[in-house]
Order: C-alpha cells, then structure tokens, then sequence
C-alpha cells in the first residue's frame, strides 16, 4: 500500500458511505441523517406522499437498498431488496419496467436476445444460501412485465480459473 496510499484512502472513504449501514436506519430518522450516513443515493424516485433514496451496487455488486420517506422527510422503512421475496412481488402483465426500476434500481444490465421481442432486465443478488444470481425480467415491447425468474450466476468456476 506505500505505493498507492491513495487506494487506501479511497477504500477507507467508500467503507464510510457504503450502504450497508443501511440495515439499521429506524423509521423516522430524518433525511438528512441519512443522507450523512448513507452518503448520496444513486437515485432519487418519487413516490405517493413521500420519496425512496435508493442506495444500488448494481451493475456489479449485489444488493440495493430502498430507504422510504414520508412527505416530511422521516423514513417510514429501509430494506434490501435484491431478495427472492422482494422479486417475487413483480407482477407479469401488471408491472412496467418503470416499477421495476423504482422497486429494484436500475438493472445491472439489460439485454436483447432473439427469442423474445423486448427487453430483458437483469440483476445481480444473492440467494438465502449466499450463492451468486442473476434475476431476469422479460419486458414485452410496450414496457410490461412479460415474466420474470431466477438464474444462477456462474462465477468463479472452475472453468473461469483455467
């Protein structure tokens, strides 16, 4: 680390502002307590009476939290989101991409492939057993959620250290 004192540095200033303190903000803690120990949100949504500060690691990391906050500015709750529970609340043939976005983040990544006519969304997460995901969300060409699903995520197998 003497060559690179800055590295240090800056892995000491994202440990401080990393979401993962987010686990424990109680509902109404103010905005700007959060704001000081979250740092910045990576997106501001507006919401029903209030607004969500989302916190995503996403394209490569692995969770994003929503913190929720009442028109006063209070949290009404904080969760992580990249979970099989949060995931199973999307609705084929209900929700848009838009939802998605607001309940998730932006996707990791989002991809065409041939056989399906819209856009695919994908995130990153890890399941209860701490194995690396990708979930899939097939947007039709009007933006609606045409089905979504679990995929695992092949990463340092094997074959990637050949």
């Amino acid at each position: 680390m003497r060559k690179f004192p800055w590295l240090a540095a800056a892995a000491l200033a994202a440990g401080c502002a990393s979401p993962f303190h987010g686990y424990d903000i109680q509902p109404g803690t103010p905005r700007d307590a959060v704001l000081a120990r979250m740092g910045p949100p990576t997106r501001i949504v507006r919401l029903d009476g209030g607004e969500r500060l989302q916190y995503s690691l996403q394209p490569f990391g692995q969770y994003a939290w929503m913190v929720d906050l009442d028109a006063g500015g209070k949290v009404v709750r904080a969760r992580q989101v990249l979970t099989a529970n949060e995931f199973n609340r999307i609705q084929s043939g209900t929700w848009t991409g838009a939802d998605v976005e607001r309940e998730f983040g932006r996707p990791a990544k989002v991809d065409r492939v041939t056989s399906w006519s819209g856009p695919i969304m994908t995130y990153r997460w890890k399941d209860r057993d701490n194995s690396d995901m990708f979930y899939f969300v097939y947007l039709d060409e009007q933006g609606v959620v045409g089905r979504a699903h679990p995929g695992m995520e092949f990463i340092n197998t094997p074959r990637d250290r050949d």
